[in-house]
């Protein structure tokens, strides 16, 4: 696969993206999934632990390194501690 390499990810394809379409989260909009700091992430925890392709997404967001909301039943805070678990290994 060829990239941009002054990018840090290669970039992101419509195929690698298609698991978003069968995400309950797309189903019930981004507010329970980004919510304001200091709020509640239960809900959104409770829609992932129920989505089918909550491993694809939680890999998404760790590939991805995104650093807002919740992705694959986790918070911020607990995919920015997996990331440094990973690091020290």
């Amino acid at each position: 696969m060829h990239f941009d390499t002054t990018t840090a990810f290669p970039p992101i394809t419509p195929a690698d993206l298609a698991w978003q379409a069968e995400a309950l989260c797309a189903q019930t909009g981004a507010d329970f999934f980004f919510p304001e700091p200091g709020s509640s992430v239960r809900e959104a925890k409770r829609i992932c632990g129920l989505c089918p392709i909550r491993s694809a997404c939680l890999d998404y967001a760790l590939d991805h390194d995104e650093r807002f909301g919740v992705w694959g039943g986790l918070s911020e805070k607990e995919r920015l501690e997996i990331r440094r678990t990973a690091r020290q290994a």
